[in-house]
């Protein structure tokens, strides 16, 4: 087998170091085969690897460059979750005018009660799913009206909350049929990050007294206009004494998901006192969404009755306030 033959090719330079300049000798290996290489003679750490001090620099500054860049990506990570909320919400404002194109200007029947027949009453309007019908002419599930127009389950849910339920595509394409396989009940319901207020009646209180949510495009009256929120509330039986939003609130927690009821944010206070600074925002029947703040609301109770009043009573089991926009109030 012959062998490769590697020759050398040497170079004299000269050198200062230590304020001392003498001669180097700087030599490259070369011939078939080799791989070439500069070697400084003399040089007792030819392959120079970075030093403590080195990586400890690039560390600090990789530090300060995150500090600096991760408040602008939160920033950037609201604004893409805000622009998709508002799109959600005209997309279910439209899929309920087409609904109600396709059926003589009427929107879908609300699905947010609970009982069955003339024993049946309103329930809060973050329902997606009931728990049955409350006759046998209207559906349990709000998709059993709007799948069609809405395939994609993601947007009836708030982008901003802090989990998407965990089979909300799941239980959105089963509609009425929906079985939540963690459970033994023969059939589930599913609680939202949305309020969906169209053929819905709450509890205002007041002169006004009750909220009397769009039947059609077209309603009018003291029929209100709004069709969609971001959920926004207090003292709800889940958050007893706390705020509550799909919306992250300042300094608040994430209350986890449970079978039937979706994650939210929540934060303790008092709306006597203060309420929290958040931006939320709500659809109406023309199509368009606006943005509102906690000082221009109206709080809204679920009532015990078909007609309206009176509300469920604060304590245990509460429904809690639903706060809706005060234009919203007719």
């Amino acid at each position: 087998m012959e062998g490769k033959k590697i020759g050398k090719r040497c170079q004299s330079i000269s050198v200062r170091a230590g304020g001392v300049t003498g001669p180097q000798t700087r030599c490259v290996a070369f011939g078939k085969g080799s791989r070439v290489r500069s070697i400084a003679l003399g040089d007792p750490n030819p392959e120079r690897a970075f030093t403590l001090v080195e990586l400890l620099v690039v560390i600090s500054i990789v530090s300060v460059l995150m500090a600096i860049l991760m408040p602008a990506l939160n920033t950037v990570r609201r604004q893409a979750a805000a622009l998709t909320g508002m799109r959600n919400q005209r997309e279910v404002a439209n899929a309920a005018n087409l609904f109600a194109g396709d059926n003589d200007d009427l929107y879908p029947q609300s699905v947010a009660t609970i009982g069955f027949d003339s024993e049946w009453r309103w329930y809060d309007p973050t329902v997606l799913i009931g728990k049955k019908k409350r006759s046998p002419q209207i559906h349990r599930s709000m998709s059993a009206y709007l799948h069609d127009y809405i395939p994609d389950a993601r947007t009836v849910s708030c982008p901003s909350a802090p989990q998407q339920y965990k089979y909300l595509q799941e239980s959105w394409d089963a509609g009425d049929g929906w079985d939540n396989p963690d459970t033994d009940m023969p059939t589930d319901p599913v609680d939202g990050t949305y309020c969906f207020f169209w053929n819905y009646i709450g509890y205002l209180g007041g002169p006004r007294q009750l909220f009397k949510g769009p039947s059609g495009p077209a309603a009018g009256g003291r029929q209100s206009q709004l069709l969609v929120s971001d959920y926004f509330g207090y003292g709800h039986w889940r958050t007893p004494d706390s705020f509550a939003s799909c919306e992250k609130l300042p300094g608040g927690n994430i209350l986890e998901e449970q079978w039937l009821e979706s994650a939210w944010w929540t934060a303790a206070g008092d709306p006597n006192t203060a309420m929290p600074q958040v931006k939320l925002r709500a659809a109406y029947t023309d199509g368009h969404v606006e943005t509102y703040y906690p000082n221009e609301v109206s709080a809204l109770r679920v009532s015990m009755t078909p007609e309206g009043a009176p509300p469920y009573p604060d304590g245990a089991g509460s429904r809690g306030i639903f706060y809706i926009p005060r234009n919203a109030v007719r």
